[in-house]
This record gives C-alpha cells, sequence and structure tokens, in this order.
C-alpha cells in the first residue's frame, strides 16, 4: 500500500491559483511554437529605474545588510514612507507606531486575517476580487461573504444589503480601490460610508491601494486614511510593485491604526524574517523620487490604455475606458462564457486574457486584460481579436 499524502481542508477549500494556470496555458502555446501576446497577468514589462536597482547595489555591499531584517522592518524606510503619506495624501503616520514594511503587498494581505480571524469567523470580501483575499481568509479558518461588485453600481460593494446575521460574525473586510479586476475608483465619499459602517459594526478595514498610483486623465486618488475616523478602524496596504515596476523584488508596506499594524507585525515575526534590507534601502531612495517615476509611469499606460481601448472599439467590441490601473474590464461578447471567450482568444488569436470568473463568481461576464505589453503588441492584439468578434 502506498504512502497517503492528505492536504488539509483548508487547502482542499482553495480553488488552483488562477495566474498559474494561466501560465501554464501560456508556455504550452509558445512551446508549440506561437507567438503568444500575454494580456493575462499585471506584470509591468517596464524595468525598475535604474537608480533603484544602483541604491540596491551600494546597499547590498554593506555587510549590515545581510543581517536579518528587524520585526518593524528599516527605520529609514519606515520615514520615508511617513514623508510620502503626507505629502502624497496629507495623512500624518507614526514611522514606529503604524507603518510596517512587507515582502509585497500580496504578503501582508494574505497573513492579516492571521491577527484576526477565529474558526467560524466572517470576513467581508468583494467579489470578484483579488484572489488572496478569500484564500487569507480561509487559511485562518473563516468564512468569506461575498460582497457582489455590480456594473450597475459603479463596482462598489453595497454595504446596506449585508444581513445582520452576516454582520454578527464579520471581523474584517477588504476593499481596493482602483480595484483588481474591475478598474473601478471610489470617491471620498464612499470611504466616508465605510467608515461609519465599520465603526457601528466593529470591522476592521483592510484597503488595498495598491494602484493609487495608477491613474489617468489627471484623476487624483485619494487615501481610505484620509477619512476622519478611519485610522481608527482600518490599514492601508501599498505596493512597490505598480509605482516603481518592482514586482519581482517584493516590498510593500502596511499603514494605518497601530494595534492593527503590531498585531499583523506579531503574525509575521512568527512566519518570516523580513525584506532583505538592502531591498529596503532601496526602496528609500524609491521614494525619494516617486514622483518623477509614476509621472512617466502614469503616461506610459495612459498611451496604452487609449490605443488599446480604442482599437477594441473600432473593430466592434464596446469596452469603457478605465480611469485607473493598467487593467481593462471587458464585458464578453454575447455568444461567450467568460472562460469560453478567453479560450478562444487563446486558441484562435494567440492572445493571453484572463476570465473573470477566476476572480469570482461576481466576474462572470468579463475578461480582465493587461496593458502590460508595449504599444506595437497591443495593436497587434486588436488585430488578431478582430477574428473572433
Amino acid at each position: 500500500m502506498g504512502f497517503n499524502i492528505d492536504l488539509s481542508t483548508r487547502l482542499k477549500k482553495l480553488s488552483p491559483y488562477l495566474f498559474v494556470e494561466i501560465d501554464t496555458a501560456r508556455k504550452k502555446a509558445q512551446q508549440e511554437g506561437r507567438d503568444i501576446i500575454d494580456l493575462g497577468v499585471g506584470d509591468p514589462d517596464q524595468p525598475t529605474p535604474r537608480f533603484i536597482i544602483d541604491a540596491l547595489h551600494r546597499a547590498s555591499l554593506k555587510p549590515q545588510t545581510h543581517k536579518y531584517a528587524l520585526d518593524r522592518g528599516f527605520p529609514e524606510l519606515r520615514i520615508a514612507i511617513a514623508r510620502w503619506y503626507k505629502f502624497r495624501f496629507n495623512v500624518d503616520l507614526d514611522p514606529d507606531r503604524e507603518i510596517l514594511p512587507l515582502i509585497g503587498s500580496k504578503e501582508g494581505i494574505a497573513h492579516i486575517p492571521l491577527a484576526f480571524i477565529n474558526q467560524g469567523d466572517t470576513a467581508l470580501v468583494p467579489d470578484p476580487c483579488y484572489p488572496p483575499y478569500n484564500s487569507g481568509v480561509i487559511f485562518a479558518g473563516g468564512e468569506p461573504h461575498k460582497l457582489p461588485l455590480l456594473r450597475e453600481n459603479r463596482f462598489l460593494p453595497d454595504l446596506r444589503h449585508v444581513k445582520p446575521g452576516v454582520l454578527h460574525k464579520a471581523k474584517i473586510m477588504f476593499l481596493n480601490y482602483p480595484n483588481n479586476p474591475t478598474a473601478a475608483v471610489c470617491d471620498k465619499s464612499f470611504f466616508k460610508d465605510v467608515v461609519k459602517f465599520a465603526t457601528k459594526h466593529n470591522i476592521i478595514v483592510c484597503h488595498d491601494a495598491a494602484y493609487s498610483e495608477l491613474s489617468f486623465d489627471g484623476l487624483k486618488i485619494p487615501s481610505f486614511l484620509g477619512t476622519p475616523g478611519a485610522k481608527e478602524i482600518g490599514v492601508e496596504f501599498h505596493s512597490f510593485s505598480k509605482m516603481f515596476n518592482m514586482t519581482g523584488w517584493r516590498l510593500g508596506f502596511a499603514v494605518g491604526n497601530p494595534a492593527i499594524i503590531t498585531a499583523l507585525t506579531k503574525v509575521k515575526a512568527n512566519i518570516d524574517s523580513g525584506a532583505f534590507n538592502a531591498i529596503q534601502m532601496a526602496g528609500v531612495e524609491a521614494l525619494k523620487r516617486v514622483d518623477k517615476v509614476t509621472k512617466n509611469i502614469k503616461s506610459l499606460y495612459q498611451k496604452r490604455r487609449n490605443i488599446f481601448v480604442d482599437g477594441l472599439n473600432k473593430i466592434g467590441w464596446d469596452v469603457p475606458r478605465p480611469n485607473a490601473t493598467f487593467y481593462v474590464w471587458a464585458p464578453i461578447l454575447k455568444r461567450y462564457t467568460s472562460a469560453s471567450l478567453a479560450k478562444e482568444l487563446l486558441e484562435r488569436a494567440d492572445v493571453v486574457v484572463t476570465p473573470g470568473n477566476g476572480f469570482g463568481q461576481g466576474g462572470e461576464g468579463y475578461v480582465r486584460m493587461a496593458l502590460t505589453v508595449s504599444e506595437s503588441r497591443l495593436k497587434k492584439a486588436i488585430d488578431r481579436i478582430k477574428k473572433i468578434i
């Protein structure tokens, strides 16, 4: 009789990770010698700015950077984050109590439920959503309760329709604006409603602001923490990946309520040893020039958005222009489902897109396309997509 390996119940609850499946399909097609245009995963195609790479190199030559990072991370990075928050959002943060560097925002998002969720507790999770919101809750033994994001409600959750029985068990709520995958944005009035709702029902708010610096047409994205009362009930997550084309570096941060930050710090102290000190030091240099870098990145993606979305509309695919993120959330063509359209685009057009239902049932009826390829490749993708319109 063979050795039996039985997966945990929580692992069995998870769907296969969406982007791994997409990458597998892409690699298989490429192995067949096909020229694949990958609009599936939101991984910037531009290099990390040279001054950041140089800062990493200088820091890596210092012996002290090769030691374990402290639980709270590199002090100079926390100070730089506080300065940037004050300049960008006019939000005051205590570098010693209200800021925590992360090994990428994804890591902190996935770990924070472990600090607050007990077996049988509920977390309010948008549907569709970035998959780690769900998986982090499941790993902690909790139950995700879906908040539908509907087009008719501008892809904002309607908090008035959450039932009292759910609210009684809810410990945390995930939000994400600008939103992945829908590319929706929200205004300050929505955040005010969230603070009022969360305060009334004693729910911790975890706002994922990874795309706050990727907005277009002069739109300025607000911080959740800029809302009166927000710091009393929540935290905000940010990522260097999207701001500085640093996806592989794995550097992000959480900011906000000091008790929530302390709890997340305790979880992380028992799981990891912090981001490499030299990367944190490079993050300090990145934040010193953040405005120049993000201005160029915004300009790049706005131009790509215009070329791609206008091109899709010209060939008969009615797709709205996103106001932020580098994603296009496109309603499916009538004769398809999300999955069948993604399959058709790969098989007949050699274009990889992400089926909306991979982000949750609420994503059915859409596909997500990332603007993370060159303008010439986007134009070529439009020509290929025309085959199935």
